[in-house]
């Protein structure tokens, strides 16, 4: 494992991650603290906790909408794996006969 910091919102966070990993982390944390930073200049007012959970959120619903197209691509692999398995085997059936 290796050690590393990375800053968010100005706070600087120590991280362990494998070696392997270290350039993706830096790349997430970057990616977080953007986002953090997006929102605490639209949140002025705003406590820093709310400002982290907003954006937290915002990075969430990202994820899941992923996820979802994601798994609506398998589905629809899967159907079309389904039709040519099943014309693959009328195709067979009927060389058969």
């Amino acid at each position: 494992m290796k050690s590393i910091k990375v800053n968010i919102l100005g706070r600087q966070y120590p991280l362990k991650v494998e070696e392997s990993e270290e350039e993706a982390m830096i790349r997430i944390c970057k990616y977080v603290d953007d986002r953090f930073q997006e929102y605490r200049q639209q949140l002025v007012k705003q406590p820093e906790s709310t400002v982290m959970v907003l954006a937290a959120l915002s990075i969430a619903e990202e994820l899941f909408e992923a996820k979802r197209k994601s798994s609506d691509l398998e589905n629809n692999d899967t159907l079309v794996m389904e039709r040519v398995n099943h014309s693959l085997e009328k195709l067979l059936s009927e060389i058969r006969e």
